[in-house]
């Protein structure tokens, strides 16, 4: 490996735990900016973030693609759909961190593999490995096990896996970047936002303009939180191989469980740890059967699911 090839490799794995990083610590956010509701965060987030990767892309003159967006409406169709299932996501994210559920929203960034392989077989027909249909099973049976421990199934990390794996689907589809999407997305959701954003100015109950600059600076910030760990993430992407960004993947819902655990001091009574250990163990078979996949000679076979998918973690 030649100095320069070294340097980027390792400017790539820095991006890629950058990336990661502020994903998994992104739980420390959303409570400061409390008493704002999560609707009014998720509307601000919307507005802001669009405010954000515009900015961005007028710096690197990346233009010419929203041009070629508009020309085709079936991309644009996709882009629209993208930004429906993602602001389910961060809507439930965000209410869920503030409604001291950190760890089941955890749960969802963990089980979000295991769901779009899933998908992929009922959606998209690929085929799986041996391996890969145990660990899906032993999903499976996570969800089994914490349903019944919990008395219900569990949600608020269903409906995080599901609306992400579907949100990952739509993108492989539309086949923007990472910055050119995130800007397509909110530039559909900013008028809804902003347009709430007036509706509960006009009652009386936004908490921007009420509550001082420094909370008004932080829901402006929402953008900056939400587009900044994905410029790290495009950043990693071109420099690092798949199943490198693959294994990265895991420290965002690491590091969520973690905060969920010794930060929020959420209960974790023993039905939660057996629904986790079942769900560690099937990340762990995926990522054996993904690394034994990519190191095998190479030979013609029938083309089946990748086990690391190497989405970004959007929260």
């Amino acid at each position: 490996m030649t100095g320069k090839s070294r340097g980027e490799r390792h400017i790539g794995l820095l991006n890629g735990f950058a990336a990661y990083g502020m994903w998994g610590l992104v739980p420390l956010f959303w409570p400061l900016l409390k008493p704002a509701g999560a609707i009014e965060i998720l509307a601000h987030r919307m507005a802001w973030s669009l405010v954000f990767v515009g900015a961005a892309l007028v710096v690197m003159r990346r233009w010419a693609w929203a041009g070629e967006l508009l020309r085709q409406p079936r991309r644009l169709g996709l882009v629209a759909v993208a930004a429906a299932v993602i602001t389910v996501n961060w809507g439930v994210y965000i209410w869920s961190v503030n409604s001291g559920h950190v760890v089941e929203a955890s749960l969802g960034y963990f089980i979000n593999p295991l769901v779009t392989i899933a998908m992929g077989v009922l959606i998209l027909k690929e085929r799986l490995r041996p391996v890969q249909w145990v660990a899906v099973g032993t999903g499976f049976a996570a969800v089994v096990v914490l349903t019944v421990g919990y008395g219900q199934p569990p949600w608020i990390s269903l409906t995080l896996a599901f609306s992400f794996a579907t949100y990952g689907l739509v993108k492989k589809k539309v086949g923007l970047g990472g910055i050119e999407s995130l800007a397509a997305e909110t530039a559909i959701q900013f008028l809804p936002a902003v347009g709430y954003l007036l509706w509960l100015s006009s009652r009386g109950s936004s908490t921007f303009t009420t509550h001082g600059v420094g909370h008004g600076a932080l829901l402006a910030a929402t953008g900056v939180v939400t587009a900044l760990p994905l410029v790290c993430f495009g950043a990693a992407a071109i420099r690092v191989p798949l199943s490198t960004l693959g294994l990265l993947q895991y420290l965002a819902p690491v590091f969520q469980f973690l905060l969920g655990v010794l930060y929020f001091h959420e209960a974790m009574p023993v039905e939660r740890w057996a629904g986790f250990a079942l769900v560690w163990v099937a990340l762990c078979l995926l990522t054996w059967d993904a690394w034994r996949s990519a190191t095998r000679p190479a030979r013609v076979r029938v083309p089946q699911v990748e086990a690391a998918p190497s989405a970004a973690v959007d929260v």
